[in-house]
């Protein structure tokens, strides 16, 4: 937002402050608009996020430095049916409030992003890292051959080449989510077997087969692995009725079922445990 301020001279930022009944976004959601109309971050979209958007770019052209309430109702006048109402609050900067706008960080405006390690850069890794680029997550993604990436990686994502990629599991942090499709399946096996008994992970996910995961699972027995710690690795990955194999496909069921498991994250949150109770495994 700083940049924005550097170069159009005024930016505003939009704050939901207080929601009741059935809203599209929750208190704390924020969005920055700029005066030509460009955003960043969203308030829930649709009718509410036109009218505050448009009521942002009048403030910016009317005022400097100012704060701006405004309730909306979300219902026939506004052309929603929500039914529940929100307040909102707009504030706007000008340059010599650049000092504040920088302590308070681009995150003011930023979801809260699930962290997501992919070990394997090949045509379903690549898919996902593309079908994880506009979702709230923030992607690590692992190979152990540089030459694997892409020659452009999305945004969101961090490459990371590693000799051992089995050893980048102790580096994640507690709540992130595994997924794991190397071109070798001993390698799996070994990211696999790190990766259970890092027990404050929220999610392993192994691409393959129900044939596949038998083996590994029987194979993770005779390691000593206890069965409620193997019964934390979800193989096939994705979303249950998508039978698809295209890596397209694949990449969207996966999005898909880490959108959920994530909204169970939060849920979850005040537990504080990622551990999920899980059914014994028959092998």
């Amino acid at each position: 937002m700083s940049e924005i301020l550097d170069s159009e001279g005024t930016v505003a930022v939009i704050s939901i402050v207080k929601a009741d009944g059935s809203t599209p976004r929750g208190v704390g959601t924020r969005m920055a608009v700029t005066k030509n109309g460009g955003i960043i971050g969203t308030i829930g979209g649709g009718a509410l996020e036109f009218a505050a958007l448009n009521d942002a770019i009048r403030l910016m052209s009317e005022t400097g430095s100012d704060l701006h309430e405004r309730d909306w109702p979300l219902g026939p006048d506004l052309g929603q049916c929500c039914g529940g109402r929100v307040r909102t609050l707009t504030e706007i900067f000008v340059a010599k409030d650049r000092p504040v706008l920088f302590q308070r960080g681009e995150s003011e405006i930023v979801e809260d992003r699930t962290d997501v390690m992919l070990f394997g850069a090949g045509h379903v890794g690549r898919a996902i890292a593309l079908a994880l680029a506009p979702l709230p997550f923030n992607l690590k993604w692992v190979d152990s051959r540089a030459d694997a990436f892409p020659a452009l990686i999305v945004q969101s994502a961090r490459a990371i080449v590693s000799e051992a990629p089995a050893g980048e599991i102790i580096k994640t942090t507690s709540g992130t989510f595994v997924l794991i499709m190397t071109h070798s399946h001993s390698l799996d096996f070994e990211i696999v077997e790190a990766a259970l008994k890092k027990t404050d992970l929220a999610y392993v996910g192994l691409i393959g087969s129900e044939t596949k995961r038998i083996r590994f699972q029987n194979r993770l027995r005779s390691l000593a692995v206890n069965d409620k710690d193997i019964a934390r690795l979800h193989c096939p990955i994705g979303t249950t009725g998508i039978s698809g194999k295209e890596p397209s496909v694949i990449a969207a069921s996966v999005a898909a079922d880490l959108l959920i498991r994530q909204e169970g994250l939060r849920k979850r949150s005040e537990q504080g445990s990622f551990r999920q109770d899980v059914p014994e495994i028959v092998a």
